[in-house]
Order: C-alpha cells, then structure tokens, then sequence
C-alpha cells in the first residue's frame, strides 16, 4: 500500500519511500514525513529535489535495465458505456484506420481524473470498477494514478490518502497461511502507524483503496459470507480483510478503485455496494498508438518510419490498439534498428509478432493457469469453430463446452448483453484478426490433416470462403521454422503433414489461371512471406511466367513482393500499373527490380531527383522501349 501527505511534510528516510511507494522497481519517492494542519494530520510520499521518477520493469529487462514510467505511460481509451452487440460486432471485423475512426466515432473517452466525478443524478461513486483485458494497461494505469496523486496533480482536492493493494502480493500472503490485520497489508513503520488510524477515522471519505488486479485472486471472495473482520488491527485470514474491504464492512466511507479482467467483472460488481461506477480500458486510440512509438522511439526519423510501416500492415496496425502489441512491435523495432536492418524487415512477419503476443500474456497474465497447453487448444477449437461460421460472439454455453475456468483466461472478453428482461454473458476474441491467428494454431495441432485439406479446398472451390484466406496465411506464418520453434518451447506440437499439404495447395493455386488475379496474387505472395522458406518460395515463383498488378499497393505489400523476387534469380516479367509506385517505394524494391527482364512501371510524383533511382532500378543492359 501507498500513502501521501502534502508539501509541508519533512524528510525522513529514501527507504521509507521506497518501501511505501510501490512501483516495482521503484527508485523515485524518497522521503515521508508528517505535517500539522490544524487538527487534520495527514502522509504524503515527497520527492527528492532532483525529483527522479519511478521506474517499471519491461517484461525483457535485464538486471539494472528498468524504464522510466512517464516515458512509456501514454493515455488509454477509457469509456463509461455498456457497448452494444452490433457496435462489437462492427469493431470487431474493422480492421486498419476505419477501426480506429469507428471507435472515435463510437465512443467518448473519459479521463482518470473524472473516474469519481458525480454522475447525472449527482451522485459520486463510491466505487469504480476500471476493467479491461490483459496487456490493455490497467495495472500500468493504477502505477500512474499513484505517481500522479503523489506529485500534486491528481485528485488533490479528493483524496487525502491513498492505499494501494496489489492481489499478487495477497495471494502470496493467502499461500503463506498466516493471519494478517488491515494496518500488517499497509505495511506502515511504526512510526506512522498512529497517523493512518487517525486519517482513517477522522476522515474516511478523504480515502481512496486502489486495489489492482482483483480478477488475479488466487481464493474466493464470497457474497454472503460474513465477515469476522471488525477492525484494522486485529488479525484475520487475508481473503476475511479483502472481502471486508469490498464489501465495506470496514472502512464503509472510504472510497474504492478495483482494476480486473471483463470476466470477474460480474462477480466484483456483487460485492461493491452502490453508488458504482463501471468503465471499460479499450487500448489505445489512434492518436495514442502515434503517441506510444513517440515516447518509446525518441528519435523522430525512427518512429515516423516505423509507425508508417506498421500503418501500412492493417492487421499488425489493428492489434496496436493493445499497449503489449505495441510494445513489442516497438521493441523489434529498435533492435533491428540497432543492428541496421531496413526498418520495414523490423516488421519480421505478423504471425511472429502474435506468437510473441501469445508468450507474453501465458508468462506474465496467467497466474495460477494449470494447463496452458490445453487452454491454447480449446481456444483454437473454440476459434475455428466460429471462423467457420463466420462468427465473432459466443455465448456462454458454447465457450464453456470448448474453454474451462474462464476467469482465467487472458484472451477472451467478456460482456453483459440486455436481452429482453434478461442479462446474457457473452464472450469473444480480442478482435477477429486473434481469433484467425488462434484458428490457423488449432490446425498445427491437428493430427488429421485431412481436417486441413477440407478447409483449403473448401477456398479453393467456393468463392465465398475469402474469410478463411486470413487463416491460411496465419498458417503459412506458424509454418515459419523460428515460430516452429517458438511454438515447440510453448509445448505446441508440429505436424510436418499439414506443412506439406500447405506448401503443395499454394503450388497448386498458383498453377490455377485464378492465382493471376490481383488479389488472390498478393495473397499468395504474403503466404510466401510469412513462411519465409526461400527455396520454397523460389520454387512457386517460378510458377508464373509474369507478375502484372493493376492495384495500389501498399509499403508493406511492395516490402513482400521484393522479398519474393529477391528469392529468385530471374524475373522473366513484373508490371506495375497503377500500383501508386512513388521514389520511395522505388527504391526500397531496386535491388528485385535489376533481376527483372522485361520490367513495366507506372511511377507516381516522379521528380528529376529520381531518375537515377528509376536507371538503377532497370539494371545494366536493358532497353527502354517505352517511356511517358
């Protein structure tokens, strides 16, 4: 727990400050003391002069490697709605800019400042329930409230004192088995002990109780049980005090802020006693992801080009709305820049970036989860199952018959529905794109690649099944042999059948007449990509005698056809009509474009800078027979 008082408190000691400023690592609030105004006493954590700031850990530190929180903290989409199924549904299948001006659109934000303003009856709450899904930042949102509150700029007119319970920290302590008393959770010197009772019983109302985390209690809290804590200081067993503190069988005049998942969300709104305020951590907004690659990349040349990249994929743009995407495309990105690789390679492929994803959330948001390999399965299950139907919302009945313990798992949201007079649970992906990814993870796992040849042929002979080519390609990605071995250290199986069969349907549809279409040619080649097979890959484009485009094409999608050409010695013939070639694009495909033979090109916004670029590009002795 953490508290704070205001600025005329003295110093006391850099370890007290530490030890009640609970960011880990924390080397920022450095000292405590006490001051008098009038009668009211009151704690506030001070900084030092040089006013450091608390530092968080990222999840690939090493020792001594921790960042600082404001230079990561970018604001979240924070909304106070409950949303509808069809805006759901919308969003869900949106991908790219329209995804993110659709929730524009949608929704209005709200800010931390305004999670305890009155409502329109003129009511504050008592309690705020700040729900979001994993890797959204709610945590990371409790650490910048503290830091905030600390520092004079947040709720300074509301909140005298704050404390601060981290349900990991509890449910290490319920493990433990020993019996603890309210003030024993503060972890207070002795020393302030006295002036914490007194803020607490003099003012309660002046009291704010973060708790982080409540959907990560590892024991229950029950609704009717009652409860035998009556007091701070007499011991009782950790989930007496927690559920007492929500219930406000104790401290009933302080006020409440409980971080969790969508799928406890229910269960907590049971146990907070009215007026409650329930709002919902969306991600990032667009203007939000543009701020994030700001404050991690520094350098304005590197973010500009790397957000512009990754806006140029509409999948990889999409998840960026969640901070641990968008964190780990940055992280890639840097690296790759450190060891200067061409920035849009930093890409690597979309698959890898949600395996990456997939690791992170199983490591770091899945405590107490038994069976992780089994829940990757039933999620597949779950996921195919839907893309087949070519649905995104699932009721409760048919996720519990695929998914066991909901409550924890990290990949589906949950939500209420009004239906008549009734309420209905249901659940969904984060978006469609994951709901894809965990489809194409459900077909490596399958022995019977007879389940696998059904769904390509079904493409294959139906044109109405385009929803499956986004699960072929994911597929083409966990075929790629670093993700096989990603895969292979999550304890996920490889069957080499279904990579064959994969490899030999795409030769196969490359043959057809219908492979020469505009779309279904940049599919293939961003299969080709994701696999990442050169050999295999030079052996399919060799299957066509010419490569003719007559759509835009985007960065990332000249970015695969040029390592598609780069795999092959010779291109017979590639032509490029109207696919909005600019000099920059030019020049990223230069190296592909000297091995083609006979070469058509339909330049946009062409200075005389250029033109060395363009003579480059042709290669050495060639003809232009054309030229306009």
């Amino acid at each position: 727990m953490h508290f704070s008082t205001d600025s005329r408190c003295s110093k006391v000691s850099a370890d007290i400050g530490r030890h009640l400023f609970h960011l880990p690592p924390v080397n920022a609030i450095t000292s405590v003391g006490k001051a008098e105004a009038g009668d009211a006493e009151a704690v506030r954590v001070l900084s030092e002069p040089e006013n450091p700031q608390p530092e968080v850990q990222e999840y690939n530190a090493l020792p001594g490697q921790d960042v600082l929180l404001t230079d990561r903290y970018t604001q979240l989409l924070i909304i106070e709605k409950h949303r509808q199924k069809e805006e759901r549904e919308k969003e869900m299948r949106t991908r790219g800019a329209g995804f993110f001006d659709a929730r524009q659109k949608e929704y209005e934000s709200i800010t931390v400042d305004q999670l305890f303003k009155a409502n329109d009856r003129g009511d504050v709450p008592k309690a705020v329930i700040l729900q979001g899904n994993s890797g959204h930042g709610k945590s990371f949102t409790a650490q910048k409230i503290m830091l905030d509150w600390a520092s004079g700029s947040l709720y300074q007119d509301r909140f005298e004192l704050v404390l601060h319970l981290s349900c990991k920290e509890l449910n290490r302590l319920y493990e433990d088995g020993e019996q603890s008393s309210v003030l024993d959770l503060v972890k207070v010197e002795k020393e302030f002990i006295p002036l914490v009772q007194k803020k607490l019983k003099e003012s309660p109302q002046k009291v704010l109780l973060l708790i982080d985390g409540f959907d990560e209690l590892q024991f229950k809290v029950s609704e009717h049980r009652k409860s035998p804590v009556k007091d701070l200081s007499t011991p009782a067993p950790v989930d007496d005090i927690v559920g007492a503190l929500l219930k406000r069988n104790i401290l009933s005049e302080c006020h409440r802020l409980v971080t969790t998942r969508p799928t406890a969300s229910e269960n907590l709104n049971k146990l907070l006693k009215r007026p409650v305020r329930c709002t919902e951590i969306l991600g990032f907004s667009e203007e939000g992801v543009h701020e994030y690659f700001k404050r991690f990349c520094k350098d304005e040349e590197l973010w500009e080009k790397a957000l512009g990249s990754v806006k140029e994929n509409e999948t990889l743009y999409t998840s960026c709305f969640i901070p641990v995407i968008c964190w780990i495309v940055c992280t890639v990105f840097r690296e790759h820049m450190e060891k200067h690789i061409e920035v849009t390679n930093a890409l690597e492929t979309t698959t890898s970036i949600f395996v990456h994803f997939v690791k992170i959330l199983l490591e770091h948001h899945c405590q107490g989860l038994k069976q992780p390999l089994a829940l990757l399965r039933s999620l597949g299950q779950l996921a195919e199952s839907g893309i087949q139907k070519q649905q995104v919302l699932f009721d409760k009945e048919s996720v519990e018959g695929t998914v066991s313990d909901l409550t924890s798992v990290p990949f589906l949201c949950k939500f209420l529905l009004k239906e008549t007079v009734e309420k209905k649970e249901m659940f969904s992906f984060m978006h469609l794109s994951f709901q894809e990814f965990f489809a194409a993870l459900h077909y490596t796992s399958d022995q019977d690649q007879e389940n696998v040849k059904k769904m390509l042929d079904s493409v294959e002979q139906h044109e109405d099944k385009t929803h499956i080519l986004p699960v072929i390609q994911f597929l083409f990605g966990l075929s790629k042999v670093k993700v096989v071995q990603d895969l292979k250290n999550l304890g996920l199986t490889h069957n080499l059948c279904w990579e064959a069969c994969l490899k030999e349907w795409l030769v196969k549809l490359i043959e057809n007449k219908d492979s020469e279409k505009d779309d279904m040619m940049l599919f293939t080649l961003h299969c080709l990509y994701e696999l990442h097979d050169e050999e295999f890959v030079r052996t399919a484009m060799a299957v066509w005698d010419e490569i003719w485009f007559d759509i835009p094409l985007t960065r990332a999608d000249c970015w695969v056809l040029l390592y598609c050409l780069q795999c092959c010695s010779t291109i017979p013939t590639l032509k490029l009509a109207k696919c909005n070639i600019t000099p920059d694009k030019l020049r990223m495909m230069q190296p592909a474009l000297s091995k083609c033979q006979e070469l058509g090109l339909h330049m946009d916004k062409l200075s005389d800078a250029d033109v060395d670029d363009l003579v480059s590009a042709m290669g050495e002795g060639k003809t232009i027979s054309y030229l306009q």
